[in-house]
């Protein structure tokens, strides 16, 4: 019995661990500030109940929601700029052709490297439409801009990631 809860307390250790890392690189991509992601990964770290996995899985739902809503806030002058930027930006490329894929020995660093290439708010829209998965609405909200706004800065975003991951593919080969 003891070593069955030592093996849980182990695995709930572990996976508390995950989660706040997994917290902290989204802060981080979003933010680009170690230090400030440092603070919203802990910050959004709660414990959960092992017992209830319906309210674990609503709580880590919620957590990663006020990661999210942190990082922006501490971005948001940042934001404003690269938005009027993007705004004024005559982008007539398209995002990363349907059957582009990244090269196989790209690494967390390199994404994490071509990512933060990317001006904060492309960057902002291509992680929360596609990385996260949130709903244009969520997200037109979160950035307080329209959904066509959205479209053009995620498709400014991929086509730059495309970009710098084949950059970095050249500079090792």
């Amino acid at each position: 019995m003891k070593q069955q809860i030592t093996a849980e307390a182990a695995k709930l250790t572990e996976d508390i661990k995950k989660d706040a890392a997994d917290l902290y690189w989204l802060a981080y991509l979003l933010t680009g500030n170690c230090d400030v992601s440092i603070g919203i990964a802990a910050d959004s770290a709660v414990f959960d109940d092992p017992k209830d996995p319906f309210f674990t899985d609503w709580m880590g739902a919620w957590r990663r929601r006020l990661a999210i809503a942190k990082a922006l806030n501490t971005i948001h002058d940042k934001l404003a700029d690269s938005k009027s930027r993007t705004e004024q930006a005559h982008f007539h490329g398209s995002a990363m052709p349907r059957n582009w894929l990244p090269n196989p020995d790209v690494t967390k660093a390199d994404i994490e490297k071509a990512l933060l290439a990317i001006d904060v708010f492309p960057r902002a829209a291509l992680l929360l439409l596609v990385f996260e998965g949130i709903p244009m609405p969520d997200v037109a909200t979160l950035l307080s801009a329209d959904a066509a706004l959205l479209k053009k800065a995620q498709a400014i975003g991929a086509s730059e990631l495309a970009v710098n991951l084949a950059g970095l593919g050249q500079e090792a080969g």
